[in-house]
């Protein structure tokens, strides 16, 4: 019997082999080039974002550097560790950007960034990531619309009742689009948790110079 066959599937297979670790071995070293620079350019997108909300007037210090890793939270809705970038004037707290997540959007996951003043007014919001439908859910981008500049100055001091936390539909304070109430709906829920959270950690994101810990990060 020849073994002509044999020896031909096992060049082919060797080929296969050679070609596949080829592949690997590109693509891993693509993926370490170009790592860099993409980490490089969110945080340069999300620098551009944290400035819209962050006036300069507002701190002296490397807000991008000053910053404290916080463990996943309910409170945040997010499931991983995020980042909070504390903002000082003349050493004394000013303003903290915080991560948060509302889960429950229309089309999935909403992320943002809410910067709070030291005493609890919110500084502005703004939307990093959605999947939001087009021409509906999107116009909570700045960037395309101003619906989230309602955000600006709110506080518990102006907005006693957790009711009024809510769009008008809902019994709220916040108007809405007509057509895309599950949106801002979404989003309202989530700054005001967000809201609650700076206020019950207050003392610990802007003193803390280490991760919080379960137990000092309220869920």
């Amino acid at each position: 019997m020849s073994t002509a066959p044999v020896k031909a599937s096992l060049q082919t297979g060797l080929n296969l082999l050679v070609f596949a670790v080829l592949g690997t071995i590109v693509l891993t070293f693509t993926f370490n080039l170009t790592r860099d620079r993409i980490i490089k350019s969110v945080e340069d997108e999300k620098l551009k974002l944290i400035m819209q909300i962050v006036p300069p007037a507002l701190f002296d210090n490397d807000i991008i550097k000053d910053t404290l890793i916080i463990p996943a939270s309910k409170q945040l809705g997010t499931d991983r560790p995020a980042t909070a970038y504390r903002a000082r004037l003349q050493g004394k707290p000013s303003v903290v950007v915080l991560e948060t997540v509302a889960p429950d959007g229309y089309s999935g996951k909403i992320e943002m960034i809410v910067a709070i003043r030291e005493d609890a007014a919110l500084a502005g919001v703004r939307v990093v990531r959605h999947k939001e439908t087009p021409g509906l859910g999107d116009y909570i981008e700045f960037a395309k619309n101003r619906w989230i500049s309602l955000f600006d100055g709110a506080s518990h001091a102006r907005y006693k009742e957790e009711g009024d936390w809510k769009v008008r539909k809902d019994g709220g304070q916040f108007d809405y689009m007509a057509g895309a109430t599950i949106t801002p709906r979404a989003v309202v829920k989530a700054v005001h948790k967000t809201l609650h959270y700076y206020e019950e950690n207050r003392d610990q994101l802007f003193a803390a110079a280490k991760p919080l810990s379960q137990q000092e990060s309220k869920q």
